[in-house]
């Protein structure tokens, strides 16, 4: 009887050695093959849809404050990637000139609904004594966070917009479009992927050289006539929203953030447990 009792407990423990082992086997081997992938997002927030060297570059290219919006928001052109209330198309980005004597400036906007404006960006120009040309593009502080500059400086002759910019003799230009009315060039497109639209911009600023800064180096106490405009219905995440484009994200989460929206992904390895997805977006501009 002790025999059989000490051959019955003999064999449970080799039983349980072995099952020891076995897991720890097949733990080494999954730790090796079978990491959970985590998707990393990049490019998924507000500010990557509007490259702030880029719009500053196509200012370089147009001739009137007109054709410069129409280079904004034309596709083939590309520079516009902006859907923040991520309904599937891009915004319309409308401009307005400001500024006097040797700073002129133009204010960006989006209309999301009749009442819901964004300023997104400004754009101003400071012509100096020595014959060059500053231009300083500014994020907006929801879309970009505070304090984001790029700035350049061209010479006159390289500005197709000086004579008309600083030409007295002739109205400020004021976007005549709006919430559901649009020009014809403009049409209703999809947003670019990130790596897509990350190539794209780099054609358009490849002939320019942009410094990125916490200030401002245009000596300007120009205001924008839309400063302080914001929409409350944005779903595009944002880098400082105010509390009511807060409360609004928070009834109406992001889709780029759950599904990767245009962002790029890429993916790293985790233990089988872990499973999320994270955000990692790239600063407008610099990248």
């Amino acid at each position: 009887m002790n025999s059989l009792l000490q051959i019955g407990v003999g064999a449970f423990i080799l039983l349980v050695l072995f099952s020891s082992m076995r897991s720890c086997s097949s733990s080494s081997r999954y730790g090796d093959t079978y990491n959970v992938s985590v998707q990393q997002i990049a490019g998924a927030d507000a500010a990557s849809g509007l490259d702030l060297q880029a719009v500053g570059s196509l200012v370089k290219q147009a001739k009137t404050g007109e054709e410069f919006e129409r280079l904004l928001n034309t596709p083939s052109v590309g520079v516009n990637n902006l859907d923040l209330d991520e309904d599937g198309a891009v915004d319309y980005i409308k401009v307005t000139e400001y500024g006097s004597g040797n700073v002129k400036g133009f204010s960006l906007t989006v209309d999301l609904a009749n009442d819901q404006t964004q300023e997104v960006a400004t754009i101003e120009i400071e012509k100096t004594a020595d014959g060059r040309t500053n231009v300083q593009t500014h994020g907006n502080r929801n879309i970009y966070g505070a304090n984001h500059y790029y700035h350049s400086s061209f010479g006159l002759t390289d500005f197709l917009l000086l004579s008309w910019l600083f030409n007295s003799n002739r109205p400020y230009y004021s976007s005549p479009w709006g919430y559901n009315s649009y020009p014809s060039y403009y049409g209703r497109y999809s947003p670019s992927s990130y790596d897509n639209y990350r190539q794209r911009t780099r054609n358009v600023t490849s002939s320019s050289t942009w410094s990125s800064s916490n200030t401002s180096t245009v000596s300007s106490t120009a205001t924008s006539p839309n400063a302080g405009k914001t929409a409350d219905n944005i779903k595009a995440p944002l880098k400082s929203p105010t509390s009511s484009q807060k409360s609004f994200q928070a009834r109406n989460p992001s889709k780029t953030v759950r599904s990767g929206g245009f962002g790029r992904t890429s993916t790293s390895t985790s233990s089988p447990s872990v499973k999320r997805t994270t955000s990692s977006s790239f600063r407008s501009g610099g990248k």
